[in-house]
């Protein structure tokens, strides 16, 4: 009986590792919460064994219950028939389940039904049912939605959205990309007007939405008549019904459970959420949870195909040897263990500041409204919000990426029988390509990274580690770390000096890349002072991203980047006219 929490010794490790005491006394209103709902902790310490606990009852589920059926799920996937979607049986099953534990609702306030948890213990659950399977996520992982109602709405909009929102009764969605405004969310075009009464009304068309078809829709769009930018933007909540129809849904390669919704609004009546004009702002925030929840995606479905891949490598003979026993196979699999643990490190560290941020801005809100003062938490809440401007796009660039990889190399390692509809690891390897692309493609995280990079944000984080006293055993690898953060500096200058800004952005995702790695590997390096084990993981990865980070400052150095305007020649053969504007 699999436990995908219990069960897996590397979440249990990130879970005993978490210290989120500040941002849990603000969400527990220093622990005033209790006096309000009796099961609410009334310690720090009752807090965290009572998110252990759910944790454990989502591992259980995820293993025992949603996994046995994601391949039934996927051969059957969502329909569309008479303009109504029906998940497929297993989905179903799922969600009345999760529903059933009180799981539909775990970052929602209590006074609409949830449970108040903090959003790193939300994205671990993520992690679990996306191993389980990835489809589910998009359903189990919209409770952002409700978190957003609940933030940016007044008393009456949470109630009037959350309460069956809470019991699983209702599912949501938020709409935000349209057909020619994807990442570029400024050219949303879909109108919101206000009509004789005062009423505000959505007219036009958004599509690639994932559940598309639930019953509460967070919609941007634009309020403001004459406008083409984001100041023209304004954020609505409005219930999914007779004006808001599903056109269809898409065919896609992966995620076959989840129905991704092409949806017309039709003087649709919805309400403002926040502020008018802040539309694209909000959005942003909302962003921020969603590029955690899809790296947790991606991680959970590197998980799944690493167990694949294991297993068949164990069983597997070919001349005459187990493939496992072969060393060009166990260094593969090494690689991808290390990656994922480094990836799990990354992500949980990262969750970590973005509940801290979130919280201390919830804090210093209340203390304004108060007339309290907030000097004492300024400088903590601008150095988490700096952090997570970086770690957002960072994480679900790097971790999604890799996990690309480790189910491509799971893939590889199953040979002839993984491109075969009956192995579990085809599936993942279509579900897993779409985590680098939505919520922000690759090359859309990087830009968003990219600022923060150049300014060395962690700067002052890494001169704290570097003064870290490490075991003698462990010095290497910190001997290392300090080699990668004098290559990046050096690669850095040499960036920021060079009068191409075609050269400065495309070498951006090296500089990225060499960050990210650096960061990672000091996070493993505390870890590798807590279990031998996590010492052979920091070792392996120092050794890699060191040669990473020597290939990426090579790049630079030579000037790799420096034949960008002559794209033409390498890309068109003549016969074609040059794109509208050659880079």
């Amino acid at each position: 009986m699999p436990n995908y929490f219990t069960g897996c010794p590397d979440l249990l490790f990130q879970f005993d590792r978490l210290d989120l005491k500040d941002a849990v006394r603000i969400l527990e209103r220093d622990y005033t919460e209790a006096e309000l709902f009796p099961y609410a902790p009334k310690s720090y310490d009752e807090a965290m064994e009572i998110y252990r606990s759910a944790l454990e009852l989502v591992g259980d589920l995820a293993g025992n219950f949603v996994a046995p059926r994601a391949g039934a799920v996927d051969a059957e996937g969502s329909t569309f028939r008479d303009g109504k979607v029906q998940y497929a049986q297993g989905t179903q099953d799922a969600l009345e389940k999760l529903a059933e534990a009180g799981l539909t609702a775990v970052i929602i306030p209590r006074k609409y039904g949830g449970s108040n948890f903090p959003a790193t213990v939300y994205i671990m659950m993520i992690e679990m049912i996306s191993r389980a399977d990835a489809s589910l996520m998009t359903l189990f992982g919209y409770q952002d939605v409700g978190e957003t109602i609940a933030r940016l709405g007044t008393e009456s909009q949470g109630k009037e959205f959350l309460l069956k929102y809470a019991t699983g009764e209702w599912t949501g969605a938020t709409c935000l990309s349209e057909p020619g405004a994807g990442s570029d969310l400024q050219s949303v075009k879909l109108r919101a007007y206000q009509d004789s009464t005062g009423q505000w009304r959505l007219n036009g068309v958004k599509h690639f939405i994932s559940n598309g078809c639930g019953q509460v829709l967070v919609v941007l769009a634009r309020s403001e008549p004459g406008t083409n930018n984001m100041f023209g933007l304004s954020l609505f909540v409005c219930h999914g019904g007779e004006t808001v129809q599903v056109t269809h849904i898409e065919d896609k390669m992966g995620l076959n459970g989840s129905p991704t919704c092409e949806l017309y609004f039709n003087d649709t009546p919805a309400q403002l959420l926040g502020r008018r004009r802040f539309g694209l702002i909000n959005v942003l925030y909302i962003l921020n949870h969603a590029r955690f929840s899809v790296a947790a995606q991606g991680l959970g479905i590197a998980e799944a195909a690493f167990e694949q891949a294991l297993t068949w490598c164990r069983e597997r003979i070919q001349f005459g040897k187990v493939l496992y026993s072969m060393p060009p196979i166990s260094n593969t699999l090494i690689d991808m263990r290390v990656t994922i643990e480094a990836a799990r490190s990354l992500l949980y560290a990262s969750t970590q500041w973005l509940d801290l941020r979130n919280k201390l801005e919830e804090e210093i809100a209340e203390r304004k409204a108060h007339g309290k003062p907030v000097e004492d938490l300024k400088k903590q809440f601008e150095r988490a919000a700096r952090y997570v401007d970086l770690l957002s796009p960072m994480v679900k660039y790097s971790v999604t990426e890799a996990a690309n990889r480790i189910v491509y190399d799971a893939l590889q390692l199953h040979g002839g029988m993984g491109y075969m509809k009956e192995m579990a690891i085809e599936r993942l390897a279509r579900d897993v390509r779409i985590t680098s692309i939505y919520e922000g493609a690759t090359s859309v995280q990087v830009v968003g990274a990219a600022k923060s990079v150049m300014s060395d944000v962690l700067s002052d984080w890494f001169a704290e580690r570097e003064r870290m006293a490490v075991t003698r055993e462990l010095q290497s690898v910190a001997d290392q770390l300090m080699k990668l953060r004098a290559l990046f500096l050096d690669s850095l200058a040499s960036v920021r000096d060079h009068d191409k800004a075609s050269f400065r952005e495309a070498a951006a995702r090296d500089l990225t890349d060499m960050y990210c790695d650096l960061f990672t590997g000091y996070l493993l390096l505390e870890e590798a002072q807590v279990t031998e084990r996590k010492r052979l993981i920091a070792e392996r990865y120092a050794k890699k991203a060191l040669s990473r980070a020597a290939a990426g400052a090579e790049a630079i150095r030579t000037g790799q980047y420096s034949d960008l305007s002559t794209a033409d020649v390498f890309c068109l053969d003549g016969s074609a006219a040059p794109p509208p504007s050659s880079v």
